[in-house]
């Protein structure tokens, strides 16, 4: 489990492409800091398996599917990349429960810059509009924001300067895809309540 509070931002230094997925090799020195095969680091949102480390990178190998269902596969060498390691048991939770299981992508539609903050408008699937709310919690990129505004294709947020400084969020521009995962909360909460409904029981 992560927690949308990204750790640093790092850098894609090669791709490898396969026949049916891509190996990424990233460097990360924050997060590599012990880093032993088989973890979890998050990039973009998107929970990656540690492949190898060496020094302050570390590869990760991404499926088909993954690349299917999320931005990474625009990722190319030099690209700058949001990097969280799994949040430890009795940490605070500083964001809100982040799975790293992006469930679609959104796109950047407008950007309004202001002395102490900026808006970003983004793009909303359908398929996950019923999941986000004004006020309520969504992780783009890895990063866990407060909605601002919602609407049936959009929703906004707001940047303080330390997200704009530290996260992919202040180098995207309109056009860029980004990640998106809603809060997991919300889907337990329709699942339950759907098959409340089906069954017609009251208990």
């Amino acid at each position: 489990m992560f927690t949308g509070i990204v750790e640093e931002l790092g850098e894609i230094t090669a791709v490898e492409t396969l026949d049916d997925a891509c190996r990424f090799r990233l460097r990360g020195p924050l997060v590599t800091e012990g880093a032993q095969h088989g973890d979890s680091i998050a990039v973009n949102g998107v929970c990656l398996t540690v492949v190898d480390h060496e020094g302050d990178e570390f590869t990760a190998d991404v499926m088909a599917e993954t690349l299917d269902r999320s931005s990474l596969g625009v990722l190319t060498t030099g690209s700058r990349v949001n990097l969280e390691r799994p949040t430890a048991v009795g940490a605070r939770l500083g964001g809100h429960i982040v799975q790293g299981h992006v469930d679609g992508t959104g796109e950047i539609l407008e950007r309004e810059p202001s002395e102490h903050w900026e808006i970003v408008k983004i793009s909303l699937p359908a398929s996950l509009a019923r999941y986000v709310v004004e006020k309520g919690s969504i992780t783009v990129d890895g990063i866990s924001l407060t909605v601002v505004d919602v609407g049936p294709d959009f929703f906004t947020v707001s940047l303080i300067p330390t997200t704009l400084a530290l996260t992919t969020l202040g180098l995207k521009q309109p056009g860029d895809p980004v990640n998106l995962e809603v809060d997991v909360i919300a889907k337990y909460v329709e699942r339950l309540l759907g098959a409340r409904a089906a069954q017609g029981g009251t208990e």
